[in-house]
């Protein structure tokens, strides 16, 4: 017969502190979206619209759009590490980790289909594809993080279906009422609601 292994009463306390806190971070809402960060977002894709919308051909106009994903790339990247600074929380808790991880493939498939559609001569799909990839990655990632991100999502999502089936010559209103108007509108609720 083999000897018995006790156990440490320390270990098995370690252990059990080890699986609550990992069970609360994977219950735990990402609060790390910064409202004031979207609406900075917001801001920046206003002025995108205004600019792309004076462009006298479409390579221009895809180039400020392209430029502005990343410049609010940067801006969300920036807003939400000073927001986890400030609340000393970390930014790639569970829940973070998640919603990254969940909006990330709708961008890159958008990317994918926006040289497809370019390729095929279907560029007048592209904002409402975009629109469309961009809302389903809110959702996804949203649903680790605070109600209002979702919301956002399924906002993203009607507009972009609407914009598949309009007339190609409202596209930048489109794109200005999507990453522009949402995300002031749904900054402001973060702001309000959840801080920051």
């Amino acid at each position: 017969m083999e000897p018995v292994r006790l156990v440490p009463l320390h270990d098995r306390a370690m252990d059990n502190l080890r699986y609550i806190r990992e069970t609360m971070e994977r219950a735990t809402p990402f609060t790390g979206i910064s409202g004031r960060g979207e609406m900075a977002i917001g801001v920046t894709a206003l002025v995108a619209s205004i600019v792309a919308a004076q462009q006298q051909n479409f390579k221009a106009w895809l180039a400020i759009w392209l430029a502005e994903g990343f410049i609010s790339l940067l801006i969300a990247g920036w807003s939400m590490d000073r927001k986890a600074r400030a609340t000393q929380t970390p930014l790639f808790s569970g829940s973070g980790r998640k919603a990254v991880f969940s909006l990330a493939p709708p961008v890159i498939a958008g990317g994918m289909l926006t040289i497809v559609l370019v390729r095929a001569g279907l560029s007048d799909a592209i904002p409402g594809v975009w629109l469309l990839l961009y809302g389903t990655g809110v959702i996804t990632g949203g649903m680790f993080s605070v109600r209002a991100v979702p919301a956002m999502g399924l906002c993203f999502m009607a507009l972009g279906a609407l914009a598949l089936f309009s007339p190609a010559g409202w596209a930048n209103w489109f794109m200005a009422v999507g990453f522009g108007g949402l995300h002031l509108l749904f900054g402001a609720i973060i702001v309000r609601k959840y801080g920051g």
